[in-house]
């Protein structure tokens, strides 16, 4: 393993991704359907979004021009009840992506058991580029162009990349505007002070850290002691990270798009978690301590740990990095971390996946929890908030493990099947309109 200077760096940003995440979606709609027995019709039936929204954004911008972005709202399914999902800002965001994501969060919504179907947004921008004000004016623009489709009981958007309570907050506050009335349940993710359920900003991370702490256990380990890579340190890898190392995890390794970091005795999780909240634009870059080596950032992909995590962007795990991954366990904290190709070859070498449909799904069930208490205008606890997210978490996991053990499949396939056989069974008895 190749290292350099301690607390150095060498800055390469990830290779961009060359796989399309809405032909990964289809290609396991294909499969899954086929195992299951699916008709023909069905399948494409599942294989595409109920609506598909793009929108022209203008904004004026602080030098008094004005900029077109371009924007979308996916709607894949409401079989199950009203769609859910995020809105990130990124300059690599495609309509294909956001299309994918918005199944992903059907079969998500499913798997744990929660009344939403999936759904998913996106701003193609770079929001490091762009001031407060001009991200707020192209949130609450975007927010009215979106209007129409979005709603408490139609769809109900969250944070997502590049995005948080801050945006989520704009959201609410333009559309109550618009429609004349509060409407706090037409988002999630919000500050609390404006309905946001407390916990729900680390929900994702603490849904990955208890899948992980699970998954670690049916394999006769344990969470104390194990080795731990996490590549992503934005809200849900960083969180997940903390948490682990609260339990007694070794995190060795960490990485953003600024940077990857490595120490053999495990990183000082807490002191890098101070130190990203402090530096410009959250991420790692310029970060240094006694024994922290700088890293490729694809290295941290093929570290030799127990646990890898990866909780950047989808596509990161492919048919040409799958074979050089030596974790044995891989808990997906990010959307479509692995290809169809790398999930065959990961198999086949005996490499436990947990599937992003599981192991992220923290985020959306404490989603649904503060959507719950918007609507009731009766709020929990925080602790309420994370017994209940547990509990459901440990429920969703036991029933993917017992279907995989039933069926002798993988977790993702178990995952997938399940999640499809509830929004099937959900169309089935709705029928088809007229």
């Amino acid at each position: 393993m190749s290292r350099q200077v301690q607390g150095q760096v060498r800055e390469r940003a990830p290779a961009p991704s060359q796989v399309n995440a809405y032909e990964m979606f289809q290609a396991q709609v294909d499969l899954v359907g086929g195992r299951l027995g699916l008709p023909s019709d069905l399948v494409e039936l599942l294989k595409r979004p109920e609506r598909v929204l793009v929108v022209s954004i203008p904004v004026r911008m602080d030098d008094g021009g004005i900029r077109v972005f371009e924007g979308y709202r996916v709607q894949h399914s409401s079989a199950r009840g009203p769609c859910k999902g995020g809105i990130r800002y990124h300059p690599q965001v495609t309509v294909d992506e956001v299309k994918a994501l918005a199944g992903w969060m059907t079969w998500k919504c499913a798997v744990v058991g929660i009344p939403f179907g999936g759904g998913k947004g996106g701003i193609v921008c770079d929001p490091s580029s762009l001031s407060p004000g001009e991200l707020e004016r192209l949130t609450r623009r975007y927010t009215a162009m979106i209007l129409p489709l979005i709603g408490p009981q139609r769809d109900i958007p969250a944070p997502d990349v590049n995005t948080g309570a801050r945006e989520m907050n704009w959201l609410m506050d333009t559309a109550s505007a618009l429609r004349g009335e509060p409407m706090y349940a037409v988002v999630t993710g919000k500050d609390v002070a404006l309905g946001g359920a407390q916990g729900r900003r680390e929900a994702t991370g603490r849904g990955v850290a208890i899948i992980t702490q699970l998954v670690l256990e049916r394999l006769g380990g344990e969470v104390k002691g194990a080795t731990v890579a996490v590549q992503g340190f934005g809200n849900v890898g960083s969180v997940a990270a903390l948490l682990l190392h609260q339990a007694g995890a070794r995190v060795v390794g960490v990485s953003d798009v600024s940077g990857a970091f490595y120490r053999r005795e495990g990183l000082d999780i807490p002191e890098l978690v101070r130190y990203v909240e402090r530096s410009p634009h959250r991420l790692l870059r310029g970060y240094s301590a006694p024994g922290v080596e700088g890293i490729p950032q694809e290295e941290l992909l093929t570290l030799d740990v127990d646990v890898l995590i990866p909780a950047a962007l989808e596509g990161q795990i492919t048919g040409k990095n799958a074979d050089q991954i030596r974790a044995r366990v891989v808990v997906e904290g990010a959307n479509g971390p692995t290809t169809p190709e790398a999930d065959v070859i990961l198999e086949e070498r005996g490499v436990t996946v947990v599937p992003d449909i599981l192991a992220n799904a923290g985020g959306v069930v404490v989603s649904y929890f503060e959507w719950v208490q918007n609507l009731q205008s009766f709020y929990w606890e925080e602790g309420e908030t994370n017994a209940r997210l547990a509990r459901v978490m440990r429920r969703a996991f036991q029933e993917v493990w017992d279907y995989a053990q039933g069926e002798k499949a993988s977790l993702r396939a178990a995952a997938l099947m399940l999640g499809v056989e509830r929004v099937v069974q959900a169309i089935r008895l709705r029928g088809i309109f007229p």
